[in-house]
């Protein structure tokens, strides 16, 4: 019940304005001439992003968490991309108008994510959670071909485990079973929920309290 009430809570949310209408408004322009006093805060606007959310109310991605600067967020909400779900204390002004930064904002459209997360040596290590898939070790992390490539092995999703420099070596160009080496997990081509799942395990150094609702509300939580 907590994900319904938020999400009604997010849909009394008005937008800003809109884009360049018929008072002349023009957004690029505003954000440019932004001015940097603040109200009630003395937050500097370059930590001030905003956490942005899919049009169902989840995170557009876990790890590296969805965040816009402050400029693009102001852009999205006067061009009527987004609506705004949350707000910091500090201000920007231009000369016609004052205005809240946002801290959490919405699509207005949903994004849908695609199946499998593209094959990339910083998704593979997200999928192994940082480790040595041999002894644990988050050190001086490599990436091994399980099956060498001198015996056939490919360079796949199925094929391709982290390593620690040290484990890679003592593998060389063998097997795990040649090598008396056992993965603690056998390599698997992750959809893109698996990855964004292992994604929430490594949250930003600095959560605003206005994200944490919708970072973590489908959280189970623990006795």
């Amino acid at each position: 019940m907590l994900h319904k009430a938020l999400i009604d809570r997010a849909a009394e949310a008005r937008p800003h304005g809109g884009g360049d209408g018929a008072d002349g408004f023009n957004v690029a322009r505003y954000v440019a001439d932004a001015g940097f006093a603040g109200h009630g805060s003395s937050r500097h606007l370059s930590n001030c992003p905003a956490l942005v959310l899919n049009a169902d109310y989840t995170p557009l991605s876990y790890y590296p968490l969805s965040l816009w600067p402050w400029q693009t967020a102001i852009k999205a909400v006067f061009l009527e991309r987004v609506d705004i779900i949350a707000s910091y204390e500090r201000e920007v002004h231009s000369p016609s108008l004052d205005m809240k930064i946002p801290s959490v904002i919405a699509l207005r459209q949903y994004v849908r994510p695609s199946e499998f997360p593209a094959f990339t040596r910083f998704n593979l290590f997200l999928r192994d959670r940082f480790m040595c898939q041999y002894c644990g070790s988050h050190d001086h992390l490599t990436f091994d071909h399980v099956v060498p490539r001198r015996l056939g092995g490919r360079t796949t999703w199925e094929n391709v485990a982290a390593a620690c420099a040290p484990c890679n070596m003592r593998k060389g160009g063998r097997t795990p079973e040649q090598a008396h080496m056992r993965l603690i997990e056998e390599p698997i081509r992750p959809t893109t929920w698996q990855l964004q799942d292992k994604g929430r395990a490594f949250p930003p150094n600095y959560l605003h309290e206005s994200w944490r609702d919708w970072l973590y509300w489908d959280v189970e939580l623990e006795g």
